[in-house]
């Protein structure tokens, strides 16, 4: 099918372009100008008082904790996981991770996100969904190891990660991708984790981990290893592959030097981050020094939404308002990390941005809001006033997924129903 979008806003990478146009073929990006493109058109859209955008891209999130949202309020990282969330955890089934799963997605395409990277148990629920829905996702399943005798072998998780990627990686005409996964150095031995990494590398794959999100953390390695956890994931060999790591709050100004130089690719979680009293990572230190920076909500029950244009929005601010610097975090680097960033941390090169060529991931926003009035800065605008409920349309390779609040793949009251439901029984 051919879509043009016309007298839009474009927000492309050599600027915005006002009253533009943009065709979209198939799944792909055709045209983006100022000038109607020639040819017959089987949709026209008039997106008069719309701005779009490339679509927002969650690099870290636990998306089916959507069911604890508000569990273990003001409680520090440590306390908040096993006193609030381990215990409900252990009780969630398939059906319930499934249930919170779909309600993420609801409100993940309400908020503009195309593209997300899950870390959570029973994740072929996850993939199921994502394959019916039309978003993309970079999955896996979790690798642990509380046994500090067990080998790569002998672990169980390891076999599901395995499995998981046998079965799904590719799916879905490539929108399903399956990454490795170390969930942290403190709830992983060494023994594991190597084997994780070598496995990773042998099917040339990617890794998510958490790193450094507490001083607590931290210093626990320190103490365990005599080593940061930066430097006990690059002696397993983690960060020999494509790396993404969650958080980096604690990071050491060697720890830098060392994931620079690993090509290892930090995602910044501000809400969880501030909610949670972790502290505030040192990313335009990172910046600086050339590490590749995207966004991620972490999940529901630690942010508490999976909403990427409030995580924009924090994260445009805290580091000035800390370092006392109005310039220091522009609002262009803070929608490119949530938009290009977050695609080249997925290995997704052929999106987040709206070029010819590029994937049709594409949102729009409404600019005929009182907050979003007078539109003198567009950068400032996203950065500083939009809000995930200003996202009218989400398209993901070229399929329009949510558009004026109808979800055109997912059973909205359906959904919301059995996420209920499921709560209800993990609080009983």
């Amino acid at each position: 099918m051919k879509l043009l979008f016309k007298n839009a806003y474009l927000y492309t990478p050599d600027g915005v372009i006002k009253d533009g146009f943009l065709a979209v073929e198939g799944d792909t990006i055709a045209y983006v100008g100022a000038v109607r493109p020639e040819g017959v058109f089987d949709v026209e859209k008039d997106m008069s008082h719309r701005l779009l955008l490339p679509g927002l891209v969650n690099t870290h999130t636990h998306a089916a904790m959507t069911l604890l949202r508000g569990v273990g309020t003001d409680l520090p990282l440590h306390r908040w996981l096993t006193e609030a969330v381990f215990p409900l955890e252990g009780k969630m089934t398939a059906a319930d991770i499934r249930a919170g799963s779909a309600l993420a997605l609801l409100e993940m395409l309400a908020c503009g996100t195309t593209a997300f990277s899950d870390m959570y148990f029973h994740p072929d629920t996850m993939a199921e969904l994502v394959a019916s829905c039309g978003m993309k996702a970079n999955l896996n399943y979790p690798v642990q190891s509380f046994n500090p005798a067990e080998t790569y072998e002998q672990n169980e998780s390891a076999r599901k990660l395995e499995s998981f990627h046998k079965a799904y990686h590719g799916a879905a005409d490539g929108r399903i991708r399956i990454d490795g996964c170390l969930h942290a150095e403190y709830t992983c031995n060494p023994h594991v984790a190597a084997g994780t990494a070598a496995w990773c590398r042998s099917v040339g794959g990617r890794m998510h981990i958490h790193l450094s999100e507490t001083k607590h953390e931290h210093e626990g390695c320190l103490e365990r290893y005599g080593m940061t956890p930066a430097e006990w994931m690059n002696r397993a060999g983690v960060f020999d592959v494509p790396c993404q790591a969650a958080h980096c709050v604690w990071v050491s100004e060697s720890d830098r030097r060392l994931m620079k130089e690993k090509g290892v690719a930090v995602v910044h979680n501000p809400s969880s981050n501030m909610k949670l009293g972790s502290g505030f990572a040192p990313i335009p230190q990172m910046l600086q020094e050339g590490i590749l920076v995207s966004l991620g909500t972490d999940g529901a029950a630690s942010n508490n939404t999976l909403n990427m244009v409030k995580e924009l929005h924090l994260a445009s601010i805290i580091h000035n308002g800390y370092h006392g610097d109005a310039a220091l975090m522009t609002a262009k680097e803070i929608i490119t990390m949530a938009t290009r960033s977050g695609a080249l941390v997925q290995g997704r090169e052929d999106t987040g941005e709206l070029t010819a060529g590029k994937k049709a991931d594409i949102i729009a926003v409404a600019l005929d809001r009182p907050h979003l009035t007078p539109h003198i800065d567009t950068e400032g605008l996203v950065a500083y006033s939009m809000q995930g409920s200003d996202v009218v349309l989400t398209m993901v390779d070229g399929r329009i997924l949510y558009e004026n609040g109808e979800y055109l793949t997912l059973d909205k009251e359906k959904i919301i129903y059995e996420a209920n439901a499921a709560a209800a029984r993990l609080m009983a």
